[in-house]
Order: C-alpha cells, then structure tokens, then sequence
C-alpha cells in the first residue's frame, strides 16, 4: 500500500470518528494535530505553505495552546479519549522544531569553527559564544528594536529606476556592507520584505542595503545580476558618504534572491565581495527544470521559464548561465546556505549539491540543514530557524570581514 492510500485511510477513519464521537475538543484537537503534521511533511498546496511556516516558527505557542485544550479537555463532560490521543501527538510534533533547534545548537558554534578554520580571521571568542547562546527559548517573545533607513536611488535605466533601502551600522566608522536580495520566485517581492535582519544586523555593527531589482518576466536573467552589480558599484562610490568599508561587502538573498546573490558573489568580477548568504535558494536551474514541485505550490517549471527566458530545451546554455552551482571553483568566496528539509517550493536538493561542490573545491563554507523547517522560515527570527541561522549569520560575517 502507498503512503498515499495509508495517508487517505487514516484521515477516512478520523473523518469517521469524528462524526460518531464530535465535540469541539474533538475538532480543534484534530485541526492542530493536522497542522502539526506540516512540521515533517511537506506543504500541498500553497495556503498550507504559509501555514507551515507559522506552525513551525511559533511551535512554542502551538504548543502551548494544545497543552491548554489537553487539559480542558480531559476535564471536560465531552472527554473524548481520540481527542487526547491526537493532541498528544500533535503536542510532540509541534515540540520537535524546539527539540532539534536545541540539540542543533549544541554543536553550531563548534561545526562553524570547524568549517571555517582555514581562514585566518577573527573568530567569535569564548565568553560571546555563551552570551549569544545559538538557540535560547526564552527569545521568543522578545522584539527586535527599531532601525529607521534611507531609500536611496542606485540606478537609473532607459525604462527602469532601482532603489535600496539602506540600514545605517549603530556602530560608528567605516562598517561593512551586507546587500539583501529579497525572494518572490523572480517576479514578485521587494526591498521591504523581512525587515527583522536588516535591522538585527544594523544593530550588530554592520550597514544593511536591501535592494529592489528588475523583475520577470519583463526582464529576464542575467537583470537582477547587473542590478546587483550596480548596488555594488554605487555603494562603492558613495563609499566616504555611507561610512562604508568598501573592501567588505557581502551578499545575502532569499530564495529567488538566493540565487542572484550566488551567482552575483560567483561572477561579479568586483573587489570586494567577501563572502554569500543564501536562504534557501535555487543553486542548480538545471537539475531544477528537472525535478518540478508540486504545481498546487509553485509551478517551479512555469517560474523559471519566466526568468530565464523559455524552457530548457530550448535554451540548455541559459540555464546552465544562471545556476550559481556551475560557477563554483577554488577561488569562490566563502559561502553560507540555510535551507530546511520540508521546503516544497525549492527542494533543499539544491543546497545539498551545491554543498558537495563546494567540498569538492575546498571552499570555506558551512551549510546548516534544518530538519522541521520549511521555505520562509525566518519569517520569525526568533523561531527555532530564525535564532539558529541568526547566530549563523552573526559568525559568519564575523570572520568573512574579519571585525571585532
């Protein structure tokens, strides 16, 4: 029998029990139990897409919300024994992301010293490591203070102006410069999306420039990367103005904007760049075009063919042109990647084989694999995902631009 048919009969025998034995614990127990489930299967459609994400990044709050009706329910006149049963469940699914977050940490600060070691920079000393503990519970209520930016035009085209929200480092003199690429599959998205880290990393001492770019399917790729360039150059030349280290820039994109910031810190031939983040981006198109999600998600088929121009038949040349993975070699900038394993609108596939090229070409970089979390995860910074790639992050430009 397939796990289809097993998935169709149990939900069937629950659709049975409920209507023989309905109560309202009975209901919301079974609705947060089939929530739960999105914390290790992947997403079907989109709607339950985003619902994932809410499910696995607040899973304290789901948690403690069916601990509550565990309790009122087994005091309750309408006890229901299938009820309890399927909140225990759900309560242990909702507790995983908290679980493996913690035993994650355990080992981050060591798996990052280990995979960078090779460069001679500073390292995160001792007595921050236990300051800024990689994952702490307690985090999940606090707030991010306020950081207030500029919108600065970057440049201007015959048929398009580009701007950048740029985040000023609290920390005074020349700082280094993160550029964010925001995601929204290459046709969608902006400069606003997911303000928390740009504001996180203004407070840790870096300057934050969160850019918008050309979008599909009215430009095409290579657009975003030239775009990209041209944040890089005019950052470069009001370098004295912004209080720029302009010999320390480093790239960071979400998902769509994983992949043009690859391919930007793996072909923009600028000094400068001196390391790559990447949310869950897609880093082989090819293998991509290949390997379709699920159309009631994305029809990843359909979106790259928006971006890169027509389908891979058609253009092999194009995609193999725009997937980051075909770039790398020894002289690559150390790299980043984040990327959860339930992710159903860019397989983490992708990270996978762009971590083993990497390896091949003894690049310094660190791939943190997640095993609850799904495309968007760091919605919440201080979800189980945001808190642990936030240290991540935090290591990371510490040792790439080499600050105190």
């Amino acid at each position: 029998m397939s796990n289809r048919h097993t998935v169709v009969l149990f939900l069937s025998f629950l659709l049975l029990l409920l209507i023989y034995e309905t109560s309202f614990h009975l209901v919301v127990l079974t609705l947060f139990f089939l929530a739960a489930l999105l914390n290790v299967f992947k997403s079907p459609t989109s709607e339950l897409w985003l619902l994932a994400v809410v499910t696995s990044e607040y899973s304290i709050i789901f948690a403690g919300l069916t601990s509550l009706l565990l309790l009122t329910n087994f005091y309750a006149v309408s006890f229901t024994l299938v009820g309890t049963i399927l909140g225990l469940i759900a309560l242990v699914l909702f507790l995983l992301p908290i679980r493996d977050a913690y035993f994650i940490a355990q080992k981050l600060p060591s798996d990052l010293e280990k995979a960078f070691r090779q460069m001679k920079n500073v390292t995160i000393k001792n007595d921050q490591k236990l300051i800024n503990r990689p994952f702490n519970i307690f985090k999940f209520l606090q707030t991010i203070p306020k950081v207030s930016f500029r919108t600065l035009t970057y440049v201007t085209y015959d048929d398009a102006t580009l701007t950048l929200d740029f985040y000023e480092s609290v920390v005074t003199g020349k700082r280094p410069c993160v550029i964010v690429i925001h995601g929204g599959s290459w046709i969608g998205g902006n400069s606003k999306q997911l303000p928390e880290l740009n504001r996180h990393l203004a407070q840790v001492g870096y300057h934050c420039a969160a850019i918008n770019y050309r979008l599909a399917p009215q430009w095409k790729c290579p657009a975003p990367i030239e775009d990209t360039a041209a944040a890089l150059t005019y950052l470069r030349q009001h370098a004295d103005e912004l209080n720029i280290d302009q010999n320390n820039f480093v790239l960071l994109g979400r998902s769509a904007g994983g992949q043009i910031a690859l391919l930007a810190a793996y072909t923009v031939q600028q000094s400068g760049i001196k390391g790559v983040i990447n949310f869950y981006g897609p880093a082989d198109m090819i293998w991509g075009y290949m390997t379709p999600t699920n159309p009631l998600v994305l029809d990843s088929r359909q979106t790259l063919a928006r971006y890169i121009g027509g389908d891979y038949f058609e253009m092999p040349d194009k995609y193999a042109a725009s997937s980051p993975i075909e770039f790398v070699n020894r002289q690559t900038v150390p790299t980043l990647i984040f990327h959860g394993l339930p992710d159903s609108l860019v397989f983490y596939e992708h990270s996978r084989r762009l971590d083993a090229k990497l390896h091949q070409n003894d690049v310094p970089h660190y791939y943190l694999e997640l095993p609850w979390a799904t495309h968007g995860f760091d919605y919440n910074l201080n979800g189980p995902g945001g808190q642990l790639s936030t240290y991540a992050i935090d290591y990371f430009l510490n040792v790439v631009t080499n600050q105190q």
